[in-house]
């Protein structure tokens, strides 16, 4: 029996974007979410994928964008003073985001989720007593029943866990967002689904539908760039998190073939994930998307 997984990229407020195409894939497959397994998500994705898991709809997904953006990417000229404009903390308090967040997923936990979710994250310390064995590492947040299962952390602080990114928002609870290891949480995903303590599944059984936010036409000129921390400190925070979605594509495509999809189109000019300005111009580029491909690629797995 196929085994479908919806996934979603981080990118910040280019979310939208995601809701959008996914408001439309939706229309036209009214399946689409009910009949996924499991949905994964990293950072503004995992927001998405534990949103539609707490039964919101993609058009509710859509007006959490319109509706806070400008909240949740809001830096009062007393943070721009304490952070010296981002040189000595982060840009943007998370704390309007919490309370957003507070708002919609309340006391829930991933236990109560009526979807299979699959989030990452990263730990910055893993707080081990034992000498030698104190280190950061990669965190996959899921639901699966077994003894590795979070079933019972809050779905609020695991959705701030995958979204806190560095330079952006403050760590929280010793956790920053989840791109900096898979910001395309696809791969992650089919790990987990073959995993025979919780997916169990076939690998001939498997479905995958990525939905990225938009790739954005970036670059940065130059042959030769002699720069040190200054230069590099936000530039590589993005370099990280994109020059890695090729990678989890490859591998995807590789490994399931036609049983893979990516719908990722070029932004039509850079958005940074923090523009809350951009919220229009990315809905308005995400509505003249062709799905079409998409949909039949849908279609034909009965999805």
């Amino acid at each position: 029996m196929p085994y479908k997984i919806l996934s979603f990229d981080g990118g910040g407020v280019r979310g939208v974007y995601s809701a959008r195409l996914l408001e439309r894939l939706s229309a036209a497959v009214p399946n689409l979410v009910s009949h996924s397994d499991l949905l994964a998500g990293t950072s503004t994705g995992g927001i998405i994928a534990l949103g539609l898991a707490m039964n919101l709809s993609p058009a509710a997904l859509v007006a959490l964008y319109q509706d806070n953006a400008a909240k949740i990417f809001d830096a009062s000229w007393t943070r721009e003073l304490a952070d010296l404009h981002g040189i000595s903390g982060a840009e943007y308090d998370n704390s309007n985001l919490q309370n957003i967040l507070t708002g919609i997923f309340r006391a829930a936990k991933l236990n109560d989720l009526s979807k299979k979710v699959l989030i990452p994250s990263f730990q910055l310390d893993n707080q081990a007593p034992q000498a030698g064995q104190r280190h950061w590492k990669p965190k996959f947040f899921h639901n699966f029943p077994g003894p590795d299962s979070d079933g019972e952390e809050l779905v609020v602080d695991v959705a701030l866990r995958t979204s806190a990114a560095p330079v952006y928002f403050p760590s929280y609870q010793v956790y920053v967002d989840g791109g900096v290891v898979a910001n395309d949480p696809s791969m992650a995903a089919l790990a987990q689904a073959l995993d025979g303590q919780t997916g169990g599944q076939a690998l001939a059984d498997v479905q995958i539908l990525s939905i990225g936010t938009g790739s954005n036409p970036t670059y940065i000129a130059g042959h030769d760039l002699d720069w040190g921390v200054a230069q590099w400190a936000k530039p590589l925070v993005n370099l990280m998190i994109d020059g890695v979605m090729g990678v989890t594509e490859y591998q995807c495509a590789r490994l399931l073939g036609d049983r893979y999809f990516r719908l990722e189109p070029q932004l039509p000019k850079p958005v940074g994930m923090d523009d809350a300005s951009a919220v229009g111009d990315l809905l308005l580029a995400a509505s003249s998307v062709d799905i079409a491909p998409a949909v039949t690629w849908l279609n034909a797995r009965e999805w």
